[in-house]
Order: C-alpha cells, then sequence, then structure tokens
C-alpha cells in the first residue's frame, strides 16, 4: 500500500503565502514525478506545477514566479511554497507521485494521489 499525506493548507490573506508538503509512505520501491494539481468544485483538476526524480520543473502559467515546488528525495516529500497569493488560488490542492511499488517490484509507475488540503485566499 501507498499512501500520500499532504499537510500546509488554511486561510491566508491575499499576498501572504502558504507551504504544502505532501509525503509518500508505505511499499515504495521508487517515485519518479512528483506535483501539485488543484481543483475548484465543478471544474477540472488542473496543473499547477510538477518536478522530475531529477529536479526538472514545470509550473502552469497562472503561478508563475510566485510558486515553488521542491522535494527531498531522501524523505519521498514534494513541498509547494505559494507567495503572493491571489483569491483566485482558492482550491483544494492534490498532491501526486508516479510510483513503482515494491515485494514484488512492479513494471510501471502508477499514479497516486493525496486526499487534497483546502487552501482559501481572501481579499
Amino acid at each position: 500500500q501507498v499512501q500520500l499525506v499532504e499537510s500546509g493548507g488554511g486561510l491566508v490573506q491575499a499576498g501572504g503565502s502558504l507551504r504544502l508538503s505532501c509525503a509518500a509512505s508505505g511499499n515504495i520501491f521508487s517515485i519518479n514525478t512528483m506535483g501539485w494539481y488543484r481543483q475548484a468544485p465543478g471544474k477540472q483538476r488542473e496543473l499547477v506545477a510538477r518536478i522530475t526524480s531529477g529536479g526538472s520543473t514545470n509550473y502552469a502559467d497562472s503561478v508563475k514566479g510566485r510558486f515553488t515546488i521542491s522535494r527531498d528525495n531522501a524523505k519521498n516529500t514534494v513541498y509547494l511554497q505559494m507567495n503572493s497569493l491571489k483569491p483566485e488560488d482558492t482550491d483544494v490542492y492534490y498532491c501526486n507521485a508516479g510510483i513503482r511499488t515494491n515485494r514484488p517490484v512492479s513494471a510501471m509507475y502508477a499514479d497516486y494521489w493525496g486526499q487534497g488540503t483546502q487552501v482559501t485566499v481572501s481579499s
């Protein structure tokens, strides 16, 4: 079994900052890309940022220059530093990771998701 546990969401005023964390645990052999997505009610889940195991990143245009994704491979953890937050950043944020499980080692990476954490930015 694999779990992704997110933390760090909450309520913040516009212009403020939050840092999200997501730790993967369980029967893990390796992790490739990790990322953050967000979803508002009635809308499709959209990519916010992702990072490969080698550290390459890409961001949604709407968050470039304000959000920074990073990861600690030793801890199987991905972070999202969110600065200069805007009311339109209000959403549920989901962690995602491509994971090969252990015992036996799986041949392919499968997508795993966290439970989501609410980010609310007040104007």
